[in-house]
């Protein structure tokens, strides 16, 4: 008899506009650790998508307040009990933008102890990918969640490239991110970002990290 639980996914994008590439990178993450989940046991999966546009009023009515409105406290609460937790933000002033901090603002501070989070973002052009290591890693640190080796940024120009000899394209790197993400909620093998040896698929490795695997143990 195989359980009946679902698995739970959930994918939080803070993209504006209508639509939205931040929003279209999100979907895409959630269908790739869907698809990986699937494959890799029995359980059913649950991917719920939330647009923190469509919240905005009711983030800022909370933030005042201190009484979160319904839908917001339904995204809230999915959040928190997701088994894994997509985040996906355009980048604004070379970090996360406003609306994506103030939801997280949110979210106690124990609330993601210990969840896999599988980090993203997208961005006009290649030079904001290191919002990824030095804006959202350590905000997700602070939560003390587990955010996963490979993080995904997205430039406008990577959308429809496939990549070269050197590096993944934007799917390649998808399906990656995907793939930890289910192995996170399956039980499955992640290993730490911070104990791995960083190699040229990476969708960004600190430079910090690159000398410290350099460095003769």
């Amino acid at each position: 008899m195989f359980a009946t639980e679902p698995v739970r996914i959930v994918a939080v994008s803070a993209g504006l506009s209508n639509p939205s590439s931040t929003r279209l990178l999100a979907d895409r993450l959630a269908a790739a650790a869907r698809e990986r989940t699937e494959a890799a046991q029995d359980r059913p999966v649950d991917v719920r998508v939330f647009e923190l546009r469509d919240l905005a009023a009711d983030i800022a009515s909370h933030l005042v307040s201190g009484f979160p409105p319904p839908a917001l406290e339904d995204a809230l609460a999915a959040v928190t009990g997701a088994d894994g937790l997509i985040a996906v933000t355009p980048v604004f002033t070379a970090s996360y933008s406003g609306l994506f901090k103030s939801f997280f603002d949110l979210v106690e501070n124990t609330a993601l102890t210990g969840k896999p989070v599988l980090i993203a973002a997208t961005g006009g052009t290649p030079r904001h990918s290191l919002v990824l290591e030095h804006a959202m890693r350590p905000l997700f640190a602070y939560l003390r969640a587990v955010t996963l080796p490979t993080s995904v940024y997205a430039a406008s120009e990577d959308w429809g490239a496939s990549g070269d000899e050197y590096t993944e394209g934007l799917p390649a790197r998808i399906r990656r991110a995907g793939g930890e993400l289910a192995d996170a909620v399956t039980g499955g093998r992640v290993v730490s970002g911070a104990a791995r040896t960083p190699g040229l698929d990476d969708a960004v490795v600190p430079f910090e990290q690159q000398l410290a695997a350099l460095r003769p143990a």
